[in-house]
């Protein structure tokens, strides 16, 4: 039987999927993505879907690629995911279809714990307070009963905790077969069992990283995998740039510092003045971060001449020369003692890759690619292509043996016209078949808009204190069931301190923000909103919760956005390739900035509605909407949702919510 009409059949109305799946609904638009997934299988091709909000696009692609009996690579955007699909969804379908499928889970190395960087992280120098010693005794009990290694499988454990740099391993640091616990390794074994899967799932971080040092193992399993999907495609540019390009920060050389202390002193104690070869390396990291001591946290630095903007060039030559002249100096120690032990001959190759890339940095910056520097707590010096379009045409679609593969990418959110420029154009996927499928939602009676007209600009500094006072009024009458999103983290930290303020004294209201607990934990604790007789819930966040957060029902009704999602103009990705765009004769803020926000803004308004029985309000709290020669591209963006012309109407419509 040839795929396509076995496809149709499993979505039938009578199909299997009907009668094994629980509450399985038949979507024609989720049949038409799976048959031209079918079809891009079996006859080998590039294609790209837009599928909507509601549309079922994870059964759309994994249905014609299970049934397919091929070999299978799935990529999603993060680790979350990723474990949804490799814990929910997958077993569940295999187990409806009745497939005989071997399914592995494959993350970066960071992900999983090193059983050898854990016997020595009880005796690092740079072990932090005695409440991490019981967190890493829950890391050591833990270690002895896991079968996968997997961080994620602890409860408990904080995703930002400062002990899991010390209890895994980086590409830098991994020992590799020299390694006294290399066959006990769970990376290892978790690549293992990937290369004898049917169906992998990795994600995009660790897909472009092997792109880049053909490292992780996914280099192994590209050849042997004739179809490969991407999920939550949108982000493959953005991620793909981070690793096709190169970085250095005085987090990664401090990490170094920090091994390299702790594995002299344990390994190699009194062979070599350790804290003297470790000064010097962290004295030249310190004269580093104090080049940009006069700038801004947060900023990032233009990087078009020898130096960053407002950094003396004297000053950061002669600091680049000194990282890597310490870093050398670190290698000619450790060549003394390479024979001790495996620790030493990695610690020198990772001396010596730092020293290479402070060199690089100390060179003029290549064509097609633009630099900065990021400043915070560490400083990062940032080299990156202005997209990814080279490296798939030549890695990936041009690369021998893979014009009988097929590539899927699919997301909610591709563009805003008929061929997906927005994505196509970036990714190198112009010449890929495209599909745009439409949300079965019924965005005209399930949800509304709201553009308050009487708002100050998005520029004032009192824009943020309005937005709090009157997200405050609109979540009283609803109960909570309100969520905002800031399009910057200075008007978080404003609108959440304004709310917390104004519902300090009720009992009834809880303020969640971003970066009070995990977010994992807020998520919960947002879904849970006032069942069971609990306080109703306003969350506040920015960046990673405009996309891949999932409330339906009532406890997400109000949906706020504070501005509009332009990217800042003086970024230096956004302004290189501005610059590229007008190069070339185009306009940036057409056919850049606005699509750029166009997307985001779908992103963003992609929370509200979730299943068909949603109902929702979406407010954008930003002027620019009445009346600028943009505004209509970016409110055909959205859904078709009803407009509310006043706060007559949003009153009315938030009393009807409070009713269903």
């Amino acid at each position: 039987m040839r795929l396509e009409p076995e496809v149709r059949q499993a979505f039938a109305l009578n199909g299997i999927l009907s009668r094994t799946v629980e509450q399985f609904i038949a979507r024609e638009g989720q049949t038409a993505m799976a048959v031209a997934v079918a079809r891009a299988i079996e006859t080998p091709e590039a294609l790209v879907v837009e599928a909507s909000t509601g549309v079922g696009k994870t059964f759309s692609y994994l249905v014609p690629a299970l049934l397919s009996g091929e070999r299978v690579l799935l990529s999603t955007a993060t680790k979350a995911l990723q474990d949804q699909l490799f814990g929910r969804d997958l077993p569940h379908l295999i187990k409806a279809l009745g497939l005989p499928v071997s399914t592995a889970l494959l993350k970066g190395r960071s992900s999983y714990v090193c059983l050898h960087r854990l016997g020595l992280a009880r005796h690092d120098a740079y072990l932090p307070e005695r409440e991490s010693l019981r967190t890493l005794g829950k890391i050591e009990s833990w270690a002895q009963s896991t079968r996968t290694g997997d961080l994620a499988e602890l409860q408990g454990l904080d995703e930002r905790s400062p002990l899991i740099p010390l209890v895994t391993s980086t590409r830098e640091n991994c020992l590799g077969a020299q390694c006294p616990q290399f066959r006990a390794c769970h990376v290892n074994l978790a690549r293992r069992e990937a290369l004898a899967a049917d169906v992998v799932v990795i994600n995009h971080h660790l897909f472009f990283a092997d792109l880049a040092v053909r490292e992780s193992g996914v280099a192994e399993l590209l050849p042997t995998a004739r179809i490969a999907i991407f999920d939550e495609a949108h982000q493959l540019n953005e991620i793909g740039v981070q690793f096709l390009g190169g970085n250095l920060t005085t987090g990664q050389l401090l990490d170094f510092c920090r091994d390299l202390l702790g594995t002299g002193l344990q390994l190699a104690r009194g062979l070599v003045d350790w804290q003297a070869v470790v000064s010097r390396c962290e004295r030249a990291v310190r004269e580093l971060k104090l080049c940009a001591d006069n700038s801004y946290p947060g900023s990032k630095l233009r990087w078009v001449e020898k130096a960053p903007e407002g950094i003396d060039a004297a000053n950061w030559s002669t600091a680049l020369g000194a990282m890597t002249s310490s870093f050398l100096q670190a290698c000619e120690a450790l060549d003394t003692v390479s024979e001790i032990a495996p620790d030493f001959v990695r610690l020198h190759e990772r001396a010596s890759a730092l020293a290479d890339r402070a060199k690089n940095f100390s060179t003029v910056c290549p064509p097609g690619c633009v630099r900065w520097v990021e400043v915070g707590s560490q400083l990062r010096l940032v080299e990156s292509p202005l997209d990814i379009a080279d490296a798939v045409k030549i890695k990936l679609l041009g690369a021998s043996g893979n014009a009988s593969k097929t590539w899927i990418f699919t997301s909610a959110t591709l563009g805003t016209d008929e061929k997906l420029s927005w994505f196509t154009q970036t990714c190198g996927l112009s010449d890929a078949r495209i599909l745009r499928i439409g949300s079965p939602f019924d965005y005209s009676r399930q949800a509304a808009l709201y553009i308050p007209q009487d708002f100050p600009k998005p520029s004032d500094a009192s824009h943020s204190l309005k937005v709090a006072a009157s997200a405050a009024d609109w979540c009283r009458q609803i109960g909570g069931r309100t969520m905002v999103l800031t399009t910057t983290l200075k008007a978080l930290r404003i609108i959440g301190q304004a709310l917390h303020t104004a519902f300090e004294y009720t009992a009834n209201m809880e303020v969640l923000v971003q970066g009070a607990m995990p977010k994992r934990a807020l998520i919960e604790r947002f879904r849970q909103g006032s069942a069971g007789g609990q306080r109703g819930c306003i969350l506040v966040a920015s960046a990673s919760f405009w996309e891949g957060i999932d409330v339906p029902g009532q406890a997400l009704q109000l949906l706020i956005i504070d501005k509009l999602p332009f990217a800042p103009p003086n970024d230096p990705m956004a302004e290189a390739r501005s610059k590229a765009l007008e190069a070339a004769g185009k306009n940036a803020f057409n056919d850049y900035f606005l699509p750029e926000a166009a997307v985001a803004l779908r992103q963003g308004a992609g929370r509200l509605i979730r299943r068909e029985t949603d109902q929702g309000v979406l407010v954008i709290c930003d002027t620019r909407l009445h009346g600028t020669g943009y505004a209509k591209r970016l409110l055909k963006a959205l859904p078709p949702m009803e407009r509310l012309d006043d706060k007559i109407a949003l009153t009315e419509r938030l009393v009807q919510l409070t009713r269903v």
